[in-house]
């Protein structure tokens, strides 16, 4: 899929290679909710296919392709006409064709239609059906299926169609310096019942407003706008409440399904453009908390998900329930209003009853099963959950806050004592602990997780379950070759039995996990690891075309080299996408304590990307602006009226 140009504005889609063909082979078409529409749409002039000059993205949900037509208005070796094809992932094609002969062009111009409406995940299979038969349908064709119609028709009409064929053809006459467009849409038909509207998402506009980056690097500003551009791309709202959106897990294999753990991810590390995103993915998942009575009483539902070699999978529904107190306590530090914080209080409350009774006496929180193992990550997510859960308990009158706070302090003296392996080279975290007490010594990219506390009053950030030795220790590992790919963060260890630079959870570079190392060291006052890693994934972004995937190789970067490709990478995919904004706001060091009616800006002093300038940035609900110094001072340029500054 890396080679793929994907236009993505969510529930449609649109794939192809450079070259801008729809050949009907492989994933290329146009789809909508997960149906491919259009398979084939292949252009000939005068017989003969463009000669491809370039195909691009103009921005997520739209590309452009330029071919040039050999013809005998031709005056020498340069081609006289061009066609340009303007695609848009909602179903629009708009072909231009422009001469700069010195005489008429009469060309003949053929476009080949065809559809299998096979289901994405068929497609993705090679399990697609053969293509249906057309039939003629006003200016265009139409394909019919069980459930589903796909129509495409042109404007202007064609003079001919061969529907035995797929065939729209037009003969066109070109004057001197002249252009002539045909416009093609797809839509669907679903027999009986009312499709949603195309676009719903994008019309209802971004729940952030328009920020902006530029900084001494000026991949800084670009990386960012594009990351923007694909969140916008992935938006998706609830079918049953329009007003409640949340970010789809990516493209083209993961936008069919809610997945609980990556939109609460994507969620909080977009909360400095703002609470609104937030919002609706809480209220979202909230209405699938599982009902009582009985153990799973409160536990938002996820799917397994492969974990690497060494662990068995995961399950994202532990991840997501431990995620959704902590969600809801940040987003309310960056100025959530209390009228959409007090109706998902109860089910912050239900997540953290049952994080206590999943715990049970022993304390740790076994994922997947009550078995175990226990993972080091979900024990940080869960003393997360627990700290942050608390602040919200007694900000708003609600009991059980010292609880939360005891078991958290005796959840880290314990985790201290029994998640660490000590050896030569100063020991590392465990990645895992098994119900017998042997710990699991892999060192990979979950330990960054012990670094994310999440932020509590006056803008400070929560205790660790590592001492302040072992997190220097830590950070020294993550910051060092072995995990550190110049790129980005591996998800295991290059000297770790089992590692594969192409391996999902084993080996893989990451970005959600190395733009939570990257916040979670630059809070911690580790810089130049920090940067380090930054700066490889910002070097990653410019050969991605600023389009970062959700993983790519592990490979060690050597003098010449290029990230390498991961063939099931989702891109764009909204934890790749979100954790950009999370990596580069994380050098302005903001944080908020609204309900304390103040805001901090403690940048880290090294200033490891240079000056940095933030604007629409959202606390409070108010635009908010930030300027970071090459010195590392930050200054405050615009905020909400009434709140106190503090640098």
């Amino acid at each position: 899929m890396h080679a793929a140009l994907i236009c993505v504005a969510l529930p449609a889609l649109a794939i192809s290679g450079e070259r801008g063909q729809l050949t009907g082979e492989g994933l290329d078409g146009f789809y909508r909710n997960g149906r491919r529409l259009l398979a084939r749409c292949l252009i000939r002039v005068d017989g003969v296919e463009p000669v491809p000059l370039q195909g691009r993205l103009t921005d997520a949900g739209r590309a452009r392709f330029v071919g040039a037509v050999r013809t005998a208005a031709d005056d020498g070796p340069d081609p006289a006409v061009t066609v340009e094809r303007l695609r848009d992932a909602e179903g629009t094609e708009r072909i231009t064709l422009r001469s700069a002969a010195v005489r008429e062009a009469r060309l003949g111009v053929e476009v080949s239609l065809g559809t299998d409406l096979a289901e994405l995940g068929a497609v993705a299979t090679g399990a697609a059906a053969p293509e249906l038969p057309a039939a003629v349908h006003a200016s265009g064709l139409r394909w019919s299926a069980p459930g589903l119609d796909a129509v495409v028709t042109a404007d202007p009409a064609p003079d001919d169609v061969l529907a035995s064929a797929g065939l729209l053809c037009w003969e066109i006459r070109l004057p001197p310096g002249g252009a002539r467009s045909i416009e093609l849409r797809v839509r669907p038909e679903t027999p009986g019942r009312p499709l949603p509207v195309p676009g719903s998402a994008a019309r209802g506009g971004a729940p952030w407003g328009d920020a902006q980056a530029e900084g001494d690097d000026p991949r800084t500003a670009a990386l960012f706008a594009a990351t923007l551009d694909d969140l916008r791309a992935l938006l998706v709202r609830d079918r049953q409440i329009p007003g409640d959106a949340h970010l789809a897990a990516g493209v083209p294999w993961r936008c069919g399904h809610l997945a609980p753990a990556e939109a609460l991810w994507a969620a909080r590390m977009t909360l400095p453009l703002g609470t609104r995103l937030a919002a609706g993915t809480l209220r979202t998942l909230a209405r699938t908390q599982l009902p009582g009575p009985g153990p799973d009483r409160g536990r938002i539902p996820g799917a397994l998900r492969h974990a690497g070699a060494h662990l068995p999978p995961g399950c994202t529904g532990v991840e997501a329930t431990l995620l959704f107190p902590a969600v809801l306590a940040e987003a309310w530090r960056w100025g959530l209003p209390g009228q959409e914080l007090e109706p998902l209080l109860p089910a912050a409350e239900r997540c953290l009853a049952w994080l206590r009774a999943a715990a049970g006496e022993g304390g740790y929180l076994a994922d997947p099963h009550p078995g175990g193992p226990y993972r080091c990550e979900v024990q940080a997510h869960a003393h997360r959950a627990a700290l942050l859960g608390a602040d919200l308990l007694e900000a708003h009158g609600r009991p059980g806050a010292r609880e939360w706070r005891e078991w958290a302090a005796d959840l880290r003296r314990r985790f201290r004592e029994d998640f660490w392996v000590d050896d030569r080279g100063g020991g590392r975290p465990a990645a895992a602990v098994t119900p017998d007490g042997r710990p699991v010594p892999h060192l990979g990219c979950a330990a960054a997780h012990l670094l994310d506390t999440g932020l509590t009053a006056g803008g400070t950030f929560a205790p660790g379950l590592l001492d302040r030795v072992r997190t220097e220790q830590l950070a020294r590992l993550l910051g060092s070759p072995s995990l550190d790919s110049g790129w980005g963060l591996r998800g295991l260890g290059t000297k770790e039995p089992g590692h594969n630079p192409l391996g999902h959870r084993g080996g893989a570079v990451r970005v959600h996990e190395t733009a939570v190392a990257v916040a979670g060291l630059a809070a911690a006052g580790f810089e130049r690891e920090a940067g380090g890693l930054a700066r490889g994934v910002l070097d990653a972004a410019e050969t991605f075309g600023h389009r970062l995937p959700e993983m790519y190789a592990g490979e060690q970067r050597t003098a010449g080299s290029a990230p390498l490709p991961h063939p099931a990478a989702c891109r764009p995919a909204a934890v790749a996408a979100a954790g950009v904004v999370q990596l580069l706001t994380a050098f302005a060091g903001v944080r908020p304590d609204v309900p304390s009616g103040g805001v901090t800006v403690r940048p880290p002093g090294s200033a490891p990307l240079g000056a940095l300038r933030f604007t629409g940035l959202s606390v409070a609900g108010r635009p908010f602006a930030v300027r970071i110094s090459r010195l590392g001072l930050g200054m405050v340029e615009e905020a909400a009226d009434g709140l106190q500054l503090g640098v």
